[in-house]
C-alpha cells in the first residue's frame, strides 16, 4: 500500500547529492561576488513562495496517501476500466490530461501520481507504465491554459491574451502534444499488457473513513482554491494544515519530520542560485548570439527544451524570454513545457513525481527514463511545433 512508505527511513540518493552540490555552488557564487547579495535576495523573494508550495503540498500528498484516499480513487478507476487494459490506458491518459490542463502540472505530479501507483498495486501489475503516464502528461499536457504551467503564467502578461484567447491559440498544439505522448506511452510502456485482462477489484473500504473523508475534502478544497485563483503558496498550506490537524486528532504516529522534503527544497533553491550565476557569466549573450534577432518557432522551442533539461524549465523560460521577441513566446512555451521530460530536474513536476515514486518504493531507472523521454520529447515537440505553425 502507498501509505506504508511513511515508515521507511530515507537515505541520500544521487539526485539528493546533485541538489546539495547545486546549493553549494549557489552559495559559492554569492561568496565570490558573481551573484551580488541584493540580486540573490531578489531571487529568494521569487523562490520562497515556490518552496512553500512544494513543501506543504508534499506533506498534503503524503498524509492523504496514509489516509488511503488514493487507494479509493485507484479502485474506482480500475472498476471503470472493466478489466480491459486499453480502456484503462485511455482513462489514465484522459484523466492525467484533464487534471494537468485545468489545474496545473504540479498538482498532477503530487495528487495523481499516488493514484496511479495505488492503481498498479490494486491490479498487481508493474507500476512503471502508470508512473510514466503521469510524469510525461504532467509536462506535455500543460500547454492549454495560463494556469496549466507556471511558465504559462509568466508568459501570459507579455503575450497579452485572455485565458480564452490563450486556450484558442494553444488548443491544437496541446492536442498534438497529448496524442504524440500517448502514442509513445503505448509503444514504450503499455503495449506488452494490451492483450491481457486484469481482475476488477472490489470497492476499497479504508479503516478510518472519517480520516479518509477529511483528507479527500482537503484535496478537493485544494483543487477549488486553485481554480478560483488562490495562489499555490497559499492554497497548499491551508489544505495541509487541515489534514495535519485531522492526523493530530486521529493518528499522530503518521506525523514525522521526514514528511518535509528538504532534499527537493535544497535542489530547487540551488537551481535558481546557480542559474543567476550562469546568467551573469554570459548565458544571455550566448543565447542572443545563437538565436539571432528573428528566431523561428522551432528554433526557440528547441532552445527552451534543451536549456530546460540542462537546468530547469522555469529558469530556462526566464533566460530565453529575455532574448526573444514577444511573438516567439508561444514557441518557447512549447519547448519548456513539452521538452523537459529527459532530465529528472528539468521541471519541478518531475521532481515532485520522483518524490512520490521514491516515497512509494517504486524504483526509477534514470537511464531508461532519459532514453525513452528523449524519444518522446522529440516526437511530442515536433507534433506541437507543427500544430503551432498551423494556427500562427
Amino acid at each position: 500500500m502507498v501509505s506504508d512508505s511513511l515508515v521507511r527511513r530515507r537515505r541520500l540518493e544521487p539526485l539528493d547529492w546533485v541538489g546539495l552540490g547545486l546549493f553549494a555552488l549557489g552559495l559559492l557564487g554569492m561568496a565570490t561576488g558573481i551573484v551580488p547579495l541584493r540580486d540573490a535576495e531578489g531571487t529568494m523573494h521569487r523562490v520562497v513562495p515556490l518552496l512553500l508550495f512544494l513543501g506543504t503540498v508534499i506533506v498534503l500528498a503524503e498524509l492523504t496517501a496514509r489516509a488511503e484516499v488514493f487507494d479509493v480513487v485507484a479502485t474506482w478507476l480500475a472498476r471503470l476500466g472493466r478489466g480491459r487494459y486499453p480502456v484503462l490506458f485511455a482513462l489514465c491518459v484522459g484523466f492525467a490530461t484533464l487534471v494537468t490542463a485545468i489545474l496545473n502540472l504540479d498538482t498532477t505530479a503530487v495528487l495523481l501520481t499516488p493514484v496511479m501507483l495505488a492503481l498498479a498495486t490494486r491490479l498487481g501489475v508493474s507500476p512503471l507504465p502508470f508512473a510514466m503516464t503521469t510524469v510525461w502528461l504532467a509536462n506535455t499536457a500543460s500547454l492549454l491554459l495560463p494556469v496549466s504551467n507556471l511558465t504559462n503564467l509568466l508568459a501570459a502578461d507579455k503575450i497579452g491574451l485572455s485565458p480564452v484567447g490563450f486556450a484558442l491559440r494553444m488548443a491544437l498544439p496541446e492536442l498534438a502534444s497529448v496524442l504524440a505522448t500517448a502514442a509513445c506511452l503505448w509503444l514504450l510502456y503499455w503495449r506488452r499488457q494490451s492483450g491481457a485482462r486484469y481482475e476488477v477489484p472490489d470497492t476499497h473500504r479504508p479503516p478510518d473513513r472519517t480520516l479518509t473523508g477529511i483528507a479527500a475534502a482537503a484535496c478537493v478544497l485544494f483543487v477549488v482554491l486553485v481554480l478560483v485563483g488562490v495562489p499555490l503558496e497559499a492554497a497548499a498550506p491551508i489544505c495541509a494544515v487541515i489534514v495535519v490537524g485531522a492526523f493530530v486528532a486521529r493518528d499522530r504516529s503518521a506525523l514525522r519530520w521526514s514528511l518535509v522534503p528538504w532534499q527537493l527544497l535544497v535542489l530547487v533553491t540551488g537551481l535558481f542560485l546557480v542559474m543567476d550565476a550562469i546568467g551573469r557569466l554570459g548565458l544571455s549573450d550566448l543565447l542572443r548570439a545563437m538565436l539571432g534577432d528573428d528566431p523561428g518557432i522551432g528554433q526557440v522551442a528547441a532552445a527552451g527544451a534543451v536549456l530546460a533539461n540542462v537546468v530547469n524549465n522555469l529558469p530556462a523560460y526566464v533566460a530565453v524570454e529575455a532574448v526573444v521577441p514577444p511573438d516567439a513566446l508561444f514557441g518557447l512555451l512549447v519547448g519548456v513545457n513539452v521538452g523537459p521530460i529527459v532530465a529528472p530536474w528539468a521541471s519541478v513536476a518531475t521532481l515532485l513525481w520522483y518524490e512520490r515514486c521514491r516515497s512509494a518504493g517504486v524504483p526509477i531507472s534514470w537511464w531508461r527514463f532519459a532514453a525513452t523521454g528523449l524519444l518522446t520529447a522529440v516526437v511530442a515537440l515536433a507534433a506541437a511545433i507543427g500544430a503551432l505553425i498551423l494556427v500562427r
